[in-house]
């Protein structure tokens, strides 16, 4: 009797709640269903809303047009500029969106100038991409003003790298100076005695290095690059030790020049103080390079021809510097000039002569007598390194 209520009791369960394994089964998976319902449910909100944002703001304009635009991105232009032209040319959706996105990517300082084909077929990545990639042509390059080089020097060398097409209106700009005056040493060099009778009125200003300029830079801007330049390599420091010794900026950088061509950089201070020494003692420099200025010739040995040249160049015909600096001087000459060697000031040297015309090296000497036995010694060396170049 008992067994049979026991039965007919599970069978009604059963009917009612389930098996029992069934029930255990269902307290675990529903909140599991619950859950992924709930997920399911915000991912398709979220799918619904970035689809909307997507569609609205990041999308390619129209994805079936694969017209190619050209887009320009011109030097010097900001993000902002960029991405409202873009958004004017139909290239992108949104402006401030494309910006947000290139600053967010570390694309906002990469952006280059240049000409590009872009069509609205390309994702806002894509456009972003090619922008920051360039159009494969260069805007800028280097040029290099090297220290002894002549404002001539440099721009055949400009011409010869097509820099420049031809030279004509660069060496204008450099032999009047006119258009420089707002530079405080060109300036001072305009206000100077003869300035007109100088060969070129920057010669020496242009400050050797090595310099980053636009493709299209103008014979203008490149000089204004240079010019720039020489107000780092002569600083007020130097400005005030020029005053010290009395002399301008000008006769710093022209006795530089002297300098620059007459010596290596180990000889530049005693050259300087050869230089000094006979300047204080009203002697004339006779210096040879200032003849090859004039020439355009290096020559070694030269003859009475060569030393009578009437020129205000020429250091054995005028008394003290030359009319203006020779060449570009280095900022180590420019020191040498400022600080010359204070053990040959003070032991009074007065000559030098080069040795072998390869090496580069210079004897010094503190007499006329000194001086006259070194030349008999080099003279035969200085004749031959003429004679193998043909020089006369």
């Amino acid at each position: 009797m008992n067994e049979n209520h026991d039965t007919y009791q599970s069978i009604r369960d059963e009917r009612e709640y389930g098996p029992y394994w069934y029930n255990v089964l269902w307290r675990i998976l529903r909140p599991v269903l619950v859950a992924l319902c709930s997920v399911l449910v915000v991912i398709g909100i979220v799918s619904s809303i970035w689809s909307k944002v997507y569609d609205t703001y990041l999308a390619p304009p129209d994805v079936q047009n694969h017209t190619q635009i050209a887009f320009t991105v011109e030097s010097g232009q900001s993000l902002t500029k960029v991405a409202n032209n873009l958004e004017e040319a139909g290239l992108i959706r949104n402006r401030t969106v494309f910006k947000y996105y290139c600053d967010f990517a570390g694309m906002g300082q990469k952006i280059q100038a240049g000409s590009y084909l872009l069509s609205p077929s390309m994702s806002m990545g894509e456009i972003a991409g090619q922008l920051t990639t360039g159009d494969g042509n260069p805007i800028v390059r280097n040029i290099t003003m090297i220290p002894g080089w002549t404002i001539e020097d440099f721009a055949a060398k400009l011409v010869e790298d097509g820099v420049l097409t031809d030279s004509a209106e660069f060496l204008e700009l450099c032999r009047s100076g006119a258009a420089f005056t707002d530079y405080y040493y060109i300036d001072d060099v305009m206000k100077t005695k003869n300035v007109s009778k100088r060969r070129y009125v920057l010669e020496g200003y242009l400050a050797p290095d090595t310099y980053e300029v636009y493709v299209d830079a103008t014979p203008e801007d490149i000089i204004r690059k240079l010019l720039s330049q020489t107000d780092r390599v002569y600083p007020v420091e130097y400005q005030r030790r020029a005053e010290e010794l009395g002399m301008t900026m000008d006769e710093v950088i022209t006795l530089a020049s002297l300098i620059q061509k007459e010596a290596k950089d180990s000889d530049f201070a005693k050259t300087s103080a050869v230089f000094h020494n006979r300047l204080r003692k009203g002697m004339k420099l006779q210096s040879d390079v200032t003849i090859h200025y004039v020439t355009g010739l290096r020559k070694m040995s030269l003859n009475n021809n060569d030393l009578a040249i009437n020129s205000p160049y020429n250091t054995y015909q005028v008394a003290g510097l030359p009319l203006g600096p020779i060449c570009s001087p280095s900022k180590a000459a420019i020191h040498a000039a400022l600080y010359p060697d204070e053990t040959f000031i003070a032991e009074g040297y007065l000559y030098f002569c080069a040795k072998d015309p390869e090496s580069g090296e210079l004897h010094f000497s503190k007499t006329l007598e000194e001086h006259e036995r070194a030349v008999a010694q080099y003279a035969p060396l200085w004749k031959e390194y003429d004679a193998e170049r043909g020089i006369e």
